[in-house]
């Protein structure tokens, strides 16, 4: 619960927006682990990962400066996937960062990644392929989002085992 509140205070006030930020650049968001993160093991529960996750895309968003833009077309953020690959745990009280960044975008979704770290140690990695919907229930083309948010880019390749992923949980682009 207390992520879900994080989530809302992020989303209703956010940050101010990083001069100059592009849509391919890297938004590093830093937390601490509380004690409604840990599962009873005493480590960070896999949920709370995602809950995380959630916080540092929408701080991704307002250091672009994105609200505005999307509030106006009625646009908002869904995941269409997401997996995790865990190296190390999180602990009660360790600070952390969550790096986020796009990594490409096909005609469905724009694909990011987003790496735990403690200190220099890698902790997690996660994949997302999001889309975005209009409050009327359509889909947005994933090129269209980008090019409101930044005009004139171009999508780059995508890494080889973000495309294996996205064609074997079938969220990639099929030419339809």
């Amino acid at each position: 619960m207390a992520r879900t509140l994080h989530l809302a205070r992020t989303f209703y006030r956010p940050r101010r927006p990083v001069p100059g930020m592009g849509v391919l650049d890297t938004s590093v968001t830093r937390m601490r682990v509380t004690l409604t993160d840990l599962d009873i093991y005493l480590h960070v529960n896999n949920g709370a990962y995602l809950q995380m996750m959630d916080v540092a895309r929408t701080n991704y968003l307002a250091d672009l400066g994105a609200f505005g833009t999307l509030r106006a077309r009625g646009w908002y953020p869904v995941v269409a996937a997401s997996t995790m690959t865990y190296k190390r745990s999180l602990r009660l009280g360790e600070r952390f960062e969550i790096a986020t960044r796009v990594l490409s975008w096909d005609h469905r979704v724009i694909y990011l990644e987003q790496v735990f770290r403690r200190s220099d140690a890698h902790v997690a990695r996660g994949l997302v392929a999001g889309r975005f919907l209009h409050r009327g229930g359509a889909r947005i083309a994933a090129p269209d989002v980008v090019a409101a948010l930044r005009p004139g880019l171009s999508a780059p390749e995508l890494p080889a085992d973000v495309r294996a992923w996205a064609s074997a949980v079938d969220v990639a682009h099929r030419g339809d």
